[in-house]
Formats: structure tokens, sequence, C-alpha cells
């Protein structure tokens, strides 16, 4: 993905507004981001969650069925604050730069 350092902010701001709203797994959130054009392979985005999950902004559990086990995930109370800051830091930002 072209410019990944500078839109890996919002793939993960992406994550938390779905895992706040509700649980969200691996292949979901990869079609999800990419309907809004950003294309993440599986080596991507498990490393993303996990990291997102060991600074305490997801909590995962993992579910069963028959021999599929599926990890889901849900923003904490951590990553709720941190989405909220994060809105109101952007809604500041679009502000000033859509200024002509």
């Amino acid at each position: 993905m072209r410019y990944k350092d500078l839109l890996t902010g919002f793939i993960r701001l992406h994550i938390l507004h779905h895992a706040s709203e509700h649980e969200i797994y691996g292949q979901w959130i990869m079609d999800e981001l990419a309907r809004h054009g950003y294309r993440l392979s599986p080596g991507t985005l498990y490393p993303l969650l996990n990291a997102m999950e060991q600074r305490g902004y997801l909590k995962s559990r993992k579910e069963r069925h028959g021999r599929t086990a599926r990890k889901l995930y849900r923003a904490t109370g951590s990553g709720k604050k941190g989405l909220e800051l994060a809105k109101s830091r952007l809604k500041e930002f679009i502000g000033e730069a859509m200024k002509e």
C-alpha cells in the first residue's frame, strides 16, 4: 500500500471504531478495510491486531465452530477512550486542513 506509514493510524482507528460497535475478526476487518481502499495481507493485519491487544486497546476471545477456531476482537475501555480522543483531534485537523 502506498503511503502505508502515513495511513496506518487510520487503519487502527477503523479497527477501533468497528471493534467498539461489535466483535470483529480478521477476515471481516480485512474485507471492511478493503472497501475503504486499504488492502492488507494477513501478515500485516494480524501483527497489528496483536500489537493493539498488547497495548490494551483490544481484547480477544477464541470461538470454536467444530474444527474451525476464530479469534474475535472487541475494543477495551482504553481503546474506546483512545478512539474518542482521536476523533476529537481528527475533527480539529479536518477543520484546519480543509480551509481554503
